[in-house]
């Protein structure tokens, strides 16, 4: 499962990532494995792990075992890493640059749906003087090389990709799925606590929808070539917005029911070239979580409002901070609605919203969706990168392409106002962002394995299973590594990154205890087994990044 567990003798000098130090380092001399070509860009092409190019198997080199020695075993959660592979193995979404780097060179698509942004970076924006206070160049340059989310991804056994599934369109391994299925039930769960109703419409739509809803005059460069299906073609949907619109148009509405807030978390495609994907920050197949809110003009306003708070409520709980609030406003050139009037009206209502919310906020040119502007929350990389995580957007333009109305109380018809918003954005970009802040120790809640067994001795392995059997009936995500998998010593320090181990000495055995370690190095001390975890299930069940209180 968790391909961080890496169990071996301290002679061999295998790696292991450390999250206090929030270095990679080796058993035998903790010293940095990246000493010769790290830099800011990334790592050296030769030097890359996690390349499949080659079609070599990266588990190759342990098969054979010197004579003298005996293979050291593993338990299911304590696979091998994945080596450094040879320049051959570089995966074909290298492009030579930074990993999770966004390429300012590259022509920003428009009308992107929230959280989408395949670029998200204004080269001529500058953060402000509190971000660069907080991550000075050397230290940002230095936490680069080590917290690159898909050299991180791959030895923590995430995610990867293969070029016979093609570039730009990774899969999740084991671990990686947990990750992102937990995230995905948060999200849900918080958006059904706001009274948002979820639903599923199909990745294939007609393109003549496209033509509706303004994606194929505006976005066409971006989207993939239609399909030929008999007499129609189809596209893959670059959005769901023109999708959730017909949701609403299939059924009549009466004022009493709006706002009507629909979500989905649902695939869309687009066509980036080669040359700048990387990892799961620039992917070709997009899952994101979305949301469009179907709402009067007076109620516009108050939904922008609450989707911000819950986009804050979601950072909190992931352990992420926004950077910075952007207003992102149209520019130059034919790629927007030319319809002032419409963009004027959207405008003011959101920095009313920005204003309201006491957020400070910066506005940039040209950064706006084709239909219209968008608070775009920013997070910022180890080197001072930025990106589009999340955002809000009020659309009078879409409701209006798609003849959208609701029966107001004087009995006529009246148009409704389309917010659209994304709490954590792309599955893919939120998790390649929470992997890079936490350097792959990620939230209790989030992380593959929660909880690690280690019993001390062989009669101890009874007691050890019995523990890992009640934390998994709690809900617990529990593993077991037995002295058969190394000496204590080795089999800490392979679960460094799960929050919580709990060691079962002979004393422990004989009165029913756990001796809890966690990740941060504290040591609560033997606790009684089902006092353990049920403070390990409610800390968890609580979301945040405390992990013991």
């Amino acid at each position: 499962m968790h391909g961080v567990f890496r169990v071996t003798e301290p002679q061999t000098g295998h790696h292991y990532y450390d999250p206090a130090a929030r270095t990679v380092q080796t058993s035998s001399t903790h010293a940095l494995v990246r000493q010769a070509g790290a830099t800011v860009t990334g790592t050296a092409r030769g030097s890359t792990p996690g390349g499949t190019g080659s079609g070599r198997d990266p588990r190759a080199a342990e098969a054979h075992v010197p004579e003298n020695r005996s293979p050291t075993l593993r338990p299911p959660c304590y696979r091998p890493r994945h080596e450094a592979r040879p320049a051959a193995a570089v995966d074909h979404d290298d492009a030579g640059v930074r990993p999770g780097a966004l390429t300012p060179d590259c022509p920003k698509p428009r009308g992107e749906c929230p959280g989408a942004s395949s670029r998200g970076h204004s080269p001529s924006a500058k953060r402000p003087a509190r971000h660069e206070a907080k991550k000075p160049k050397a230290q940002g340059q230095e936490e680069t090389t080590m917290h690159d989310h898909r050299r991180l991804g791959r030895e923590l056994e995430l995610f990867d990709t293969d070029p016979l599934m093609g570039a730009g369109l990774p899969y999740w391994l084991p671990a990686g799925a947990v990750v992102r299925h937990t995230l995905e039930e948060y999200v849900r769960e918080a958006e059904c606590r706001a009274g948002y109703r979820h639903v599923y419409s199909p990745v294939l739509g007609k393109r003549e929808l496209y033509e509706i809803s303004g994606h194929w005059d505006h976005y066409r460069d971006d989207m993939y070539p239609p399909m030929r299906l008999g007499a129609e073609e189809v596209v893959l949907r670059p959005s769901l917005c023109p999708h959730h619109a017909l949701v609403y148009r299939s059924r009549s509405h009466s004022y009493r029911e709006l706002p009507l807030r629909i979500a989905e978390l649902g695939a869309m495609y687009r066509a980036e070239l080669s040359g700048v994907l990387g990892g799961l920050t620039r992917v070709r197949a997009i899952h994101l979580n979305d949301a469009h809110i179907f709402c009067t003009l007076e109620q516009a306003a108050e939904e922008a409002r609450g989707a911000l708070e819950l986009i804050a409520r979601a950072y909190a709980d992931l352990g992420i901070g926004a950077a910075r609030y952007r207003l992102s406003l149209p520019g130059e050139g034919g790629k927007y609605v030319a319809d002032p009037q419409l963009w004027g009206r959207a405008t003011a209502l959101l920095r009313d919203v920005l204003a309201a919310s006491g957020l400070d906020y910066e506005e940039a040119a040209g950064e706006a969706a084709f239909y219209g502007p968008k608070i775009d929350v920013q997070v910022v990389d180890g080197a001072g990168r930025e990106a589009t995580l999340s955002t809000v957007q009020i659309d009078f333009h879409q409701p209006a392409r798609f003849d959208l109305h609701y029966i107001g109380a004087d009995g006529a018809r009246h148009r409704p106002v389309m917010v659209h918003r994304s709490i954590i954005g792309s599955v893919e970009r939120a998790v390649a962002h929470l992997v890079e802040e936490h350097g792959g120790a990620l939230p209790a809640w989030l992380a593959p394995v929660q909880l690690v067994v280690l019993p001390v001795a062989e009669d101890q392995q009874e007691q050890a299973r019995a523990v890992v059997h009640e934390a998994r009936a709690r809900g617990l995500r529990a593993e077991h590594a037995g002295p058969e998998h190394g000496s204590l010593g080795a089999r800490v320090r392979a679960a460094r990154l799960v929050p919580y181990q709990a060691v079962i000495g002979a004393r422990e055995a004989d009165g029913g205890l756990a001796a809890l370690r966690l990740r941060d190095g504290r040591r609560p001390g033997p606790l009684p087994v089902d006092d353990l975890l049920h403070r390990i299930a409610a800390r968890i069940g609580a979301r945040g990044t405390v992990l013991w209180e």
